[in-house]
Formats: C-alpha cells, structure tokens, sequence
C-alpha cells in the first residue's frame, strides 16, 4: 500500500505529496512514465506500467510513435491508462547521465515541465511522478530529485491557475524517498507537514 510521508503546501490551492509505494497504483488522473524514445515498455517503472495497466498501453505507444516519431529527451506524450487507477499515462524521456556536461539537468528539469504541462492540457488535477532519469539511466539520485522538486515547485507556481492543483512524487526505492523528504523539508520550511 502507498504511504504518504509528507505534504508542502504551495498556496491555497497546490500540493506536492511524497509517497513511498507503487506509482502503478497511484489513483490520480495521470501518473508519469519514464519512458525511452521508442516508447518501448520493457523495464524499470515503464515495465511495470504496462504489466498493471495491460498491453493496451504498449499498443497505444507504439501507434503514437508511427504518428509522431521517436521523442526527443526532455519531450513527452500520452496515451490512456487501461486497467491503471489513472486516467492517462504521459511518458516523458529523462536524460541518461554522462557525467553532468552534456546538459542532463537542463534536459531533466523539461523533462518534468513537457509531462506536467502535457498533463493539465488534458484537465488534470492530480499528478504521480516518479524519480525520472535515476535508474538505470544513472542519474544521481539527490541531484535528479533536487532538479525534479524544484521544476514541480516552478511550474505549479508559474501556473497559479491551471487545473493541476496536486503532485505526487511517488517511488519504491527508499533512498530516493528519503531525498524527496529531506528536500521538502529544506525547501518548504514550516509548510511540511505528516501526512494523516
């Protein structure tokens, strides 16, 4: 079961939950996929999205790559979420690390901002997030939770209007949650708050 840690407050209206669990079980109205070019599900949180969800999003992924083309690092697309709690499924390519000058925070921090954005042009007003980039795709983990916190915090803030009222940066592994809380707690100082 998927546990709340904590909440920061941004407003009246914006939350960013951490959460320790299974994105693939997150009830939102999107949850985030990080996604290789091809849209190719094979692995890691892609995998496992495919496997709950049913191939159905596989097919959906492979007909938006005929349409569209590979993606490009930092873009995003979507597809429905068949048997997923979620409404839609928006899979966003994060950069693999190379040592940190190929422009891999830059491409990250849009990876973030092309599947928020792509997520409220559908309506959504609930977001699951994982720790992009950070798995097999070597990026440091502090650092990719660091670049991700600060791109949700920018864009919800940038877009005090839009639909997308709350995100949740979702994870299994215990390291990087444990980033998340530590970088909530330094950088929303006295809106952090235990989750019920």
């Amino acid at each position: 079961m998927n546990r709340e840690l904590v909440r920061c407050r941004l407003g009246k209206d914006k939350v960013i939950v951490v959460v320790r669990g299974d994105i693939t079980r997150e009830a939102v109205d999107v949850i985030v996929n990080a996604a290789n070019r091809y849209l190719a599900h094979g692995g890691g949180v892609a995998g496992a999205i495919v496997r709950r969800g049913g191939y159905v999003i596989q097919r959906e992924s492979d007909a938006w790559v005929r349409e569209h083309g590979p993606l490009t690092t930092g873009e995003a697309a979507i597809t429905g979420a068949g048997a997923l709690p979620a409404r839609y499924v928006v899979h966003t390519v994060g950069p693999i690390w190379r040592g940190g000058d190929k422009d891999e925070p830059a491409l990250l921090r849009r990876a973030v901002l092309s599947a928020l954005a792509l997520a409220e042009e559908q309506g959504a007003r609930s977001l699951a997030l994982p720790a992009i980039s950070s798995g097999i795709y070597g990026f440091p983990r502090r650092q990719a939770v660091e670049i991700i916190w600060q791109a949700v915090v920018d864009y919800l803030r940038e877009h005090p209007d839009g639909p997308l009222a709350v995100v949740r940066l979702c994870d299994l592994e215990r390291r990087i949650v444990a980033h998340f809380v530590e970088t909530a707690s330094q950088r929303c100082p006295g809106m952090v708050e235990p989750s019920a």
